[in-house]
């Protein structure tokens, strides 16, 4: 069963909103405007609707608009006030909107003070630490504003704008003033006629109602200027055809919102929401809340976890059925520090990692019991992979090889479970808290931290990791090599080395062998995916280069896996032999078509002005990738069960990382199909072993949204494994049985 907590962003819909808008498409179909009995039958529900919606919103005067929803409201209500505006002799000379106000507010007046040629300073009114509007710097600045726009209670945050407030604020100020009521219907009593608030608009989707409808109000004697013209609908203020089933649906919502029967009261709401509050703090101790409760809508609670990212979290709890955000639905996707929580001044930490949790007014105990139960086991799931720095648990053994990547960077984690030691291989100094962290927990000893070469933007962070970690960084060389010593030993395995300068005349290869031999190569920055490392660098060696990579044939031959220190495509692991076919320069250095010199001469020529990475960090090679574009490795459900008929014994590989794959059940396709879980941090310890498989035997990958997925089909593909598969949405769009219960009715 789904837990759906992100009602902030949208709200199922209340089933009886879904009738009424059946019955509208079915019965009530009529066009208002039409002047016989199906038509008049339409024009009455409408305006049924529209007086529920006043005595809802205490609107008992001024205009009352059925519209698509706040989006188009706002840009009603900013083109009014802006146009009204135009026609003043003495204009002001601001237009101010709250600082955490939804993206369309600053948006639609930047556009309309453009476009209608006013070309006033737009201002954003600050706000405290607790997220409410710093009256003092209103009251300053209302009296040369034309325009004030602030919410009645914050999307992200749930905070509630003081708007009595406000309204002593804008006293004597001529500006017009806009309440987005977006997250107060049915939250928050709003009073409209009792206040100045001259335009309120209102989405009916953020409230069991669907998606495109919505109301504007406009207070009487406010200036008033259409957005749309053409039939005259609305009074002439808002045209085009009525959307009959979404007013229906509405109407619906407003009259349990009048009923007092279907949603909980504000006392309910405050005991469900501390509830969460409790389930949280008690799964990741570490927690803080972004904002005061008091202060805060009952049903939203906005906060992070120090060294836990938003996007481990979300893909926790998802992971878990539970439907979270990490900020606005709006710009969820562009996965940028929250500017809400920017504006209220939390450190940088906090506005990255912000996740915020919504329920609707209609949820139950049983649902509330269900999502604190989940939001726990998420907790044990993160402590079981030493992954929360705040509350160390009891972690299952770590064995194997684990990669972090930073802005196109890796890092390795080499465990062995048997001998509980561990190595670094090219530490971050980003994951320097995470590595020591992940030691302690664990309990593992750090045996070495290693470099594969020296670096010429920055300092090694194996110093700090050794620290953190409380080890003694010992008698090693200047890449972490212990001095005297040949072999690294780890359980079973041994690391060893050899020396390739190109890169940097210390550039090194770390050779990792097992009881069936050489296992892969880390070869940091001399053969990465696409590329070779640039030796352009003062301490680089672009003579030697050329007979480097000699050697390194010799030492591994051309199929080893070679794992680099930057992957900027998401390519994970390599070989020399794909190598030769993508960099035409690399197979002709060892096939003896150019020497060491010419390929000097010629990697000099394609190093030639390199720009900065999509990173904005010094690009670590000229990526020069000549093979032809991989086919598209997506499959959707039909096509997965298709191919199936066709192998029933495919092999079905999980790449979530292990805290989801704890709390996720994966897809099921029969008892004949053969089934891993590979995270896709770890994806380097399957590579080699996946490549032995027969050519025709499909490896179907899968994740959580089909992103993840879609890489290890890709790694697998370019290294040759053309039967490598992602299954496209991944478990978002898998059936689920359906729940017998309203889904509304558990939001």
């Amino acid at each position: 069963m789904e837990i759906y907590l992100d009602a902030n962003a949208t709200t199922p819909v209340l089933s009886q909103a879904r009738e009424a808008a059946m019955a509208a498409m079915a019965d009530d179909f009529g066009n208002p405007s039409s002047v016989h009995s199906t038509g008049l039958k339409a024009r009455a529900l409408m305006d049924g609707v529209r007086a529920r919606a006043r005595r809802v919103l205490g609107a008992s005067s001024g205009k009352l608009l059925f519209l698509s929803g706040a989006t188009e409201g706002i840009q009603t209500a900013v083109l009014s006030a802006l146009s009204a505006l135009r026609g003043v002799s003495a204009r002001p000379e601001l237009l101010l909107y709250g600082a955490t106000e939804h993206k369309a507010v600053p948006e639609a007046i930047k556009h309309w003070n453009a476009l209608l040629g006013l070309n006033l300073q737009v201002l954003a009114i600050p706000v405290g630490r607790d997220g409410r509007h710093d009256l003092a710097w209103l009251r300053e600045h209302a009296p040369r504003a034309g325009l004030v726009c602030t919410m009645a209670a914050n999307n992200e945050t749930g905070v509630i704008s003081d708007l009595d407030g406000i309204e002593q604020a804008l006293a004597g100020s001529p500006a017009l003033w806009m309440v987005d009521g977006v997250q107060a219907l049915g939250k928050l009593p709003l009073r409209l006629a009792e206040r100045r608030i001259d335009y309120a608009p209102f989405s009916g989707h953020k409230l069991y109602a669907p998606k495109g409808i919505g109301l504007l109000y406009v207070r009487e004697g406010t200036p008033f200027t259409p957005l749309l013209a053409g039939g005259g609908q609305e009074g002439a203020l808002r045209s085009g055809t009525e959307n009959m089933s979404g007013i229906a649906a509405l109407g619906a919502v407003l009259a349990a919102l009048e009923d007092g029967r279907t949603f909980r009261d504000h006392a309910t709401l405050v005991a469900f929401r501390d509830r969460l509050a409790g389930a949280l703090q008690q799964a990741f101790p570490g927690l803080v809340f972004n904002a005061p409760p008091e202060v805060c809508l009952p049903t939203t609670l906005n906060f992070a976890v120090p060294g836990i990212s938003s996007k481990l979290l979300l893909d926790l709890f998802d992971a878990a059925e539970l439907r979270v955000s990490g900020g606005s639905a709006c710009s969820a996707a562009k996965a940028q520090p929250s500017y809400v929580l920017e504006a209220m001044g939390l450190p940088a930490w906090q506005t990255a990692s912000a996740v915020r949790l919504s329920f609707g007014p209609v949820a139950d105990t049983a649902f509330i019991d269900e999502a604190c139960a989940r939001i726990r086991v998420c907790g044990e799931s993160l402590r079981e992979s030493c992954l929360d720095p705040n509350a160390p648990g009891q972690a299952l053994p770590a064995d194997g090889l684990t990669r972090f990547v930073v802005d196109g960077a890796c890092c390795y984690l080499l465990a062995d479970a048997a001998s509980r030691r561990a190595v670094v291989i090219d530490p971050l100094p980003e994951l320097t808290e995470r590595l020591a962290q992940w030691l302690t927990c664990q309990g593992y000893e750090l045996a070495a931290v290693l470099d594969t070469h020296s670096h010429g933007d920055h300092a090694s962070s194996a110093p700090e990791l050794l620290a953190a970690a409380g080890r003694v960084r010992g008698d090693v060389d200047g890449l972490g090599w212990p001095i005297g010593v040949d072999t690294v030993a780890m359980g079973a395995s041994r690391l060893s080395r050899m020396s390739i300068p190109g890169h940097t005349q210390d550039s090194t290869a770390y050779l990792l062998h097992d009881a069936g031999g050489l296992r892969l190569a880390f070869v940091g920055d001399t053969v990465m995916p696409g590329a070779l490392g640039r030796s352009d660098f003062e301490q680089s060696a672009p003579l030697e280069y050329g007979a480097s990579l000699g050697r390194l044939e010799e030492a591994v031959g051309l199929h080893t896996l070679l794992l680099p220190g930057h992957d900027y495509d998401d390519r994970f692991a390599s070989t020399l032999a794909v190598e030769c076919v993508a960099q035409p320069l690399l197979a002709d250095v060892l096939t003896g078509r150019i020497d060491n010199a010419g390929f000097a001469a010629a990697k000099a020529r394609l190093e030639l002005g390199l720009a900065l990475t999509e990173y904005q960090t010094v690009a670590c090679g000229a990526r020069v990738d000549s093979a032809c574009p991989l086919a598209s490795s997506e499959m959707n459900l039909d096509e997965l069960k298709d191919l199936l008929r066709k192998h029933p014994q495919l092999l079905l590989v999980d790449v979530r990382e292990p805290y989801e794959q704890r709390l996720g059940q994966a897809p099921e396709l029969g008892p004949a199909v053969r089934r891993e879980a590979v995270p896709l941090s770890g994806l380097s310890n399957a590579l080699a072993r996946w490549l032995t498989q027969p050519a025709e035997t499909p490896i179907v990958f899968f994740c959580r949204s089909g992103n993840r997925s879609a890489q290890a089909a890709q790694a697998l593909r370019r290294l040759g494994h053309e039967q490598a598969w992602s299954l496209g949405g991944g478990l978002a769009l898998w059936p689920r049985a359906l729940a017998g219960a309203d889904a509304a009715l558990a939001i």
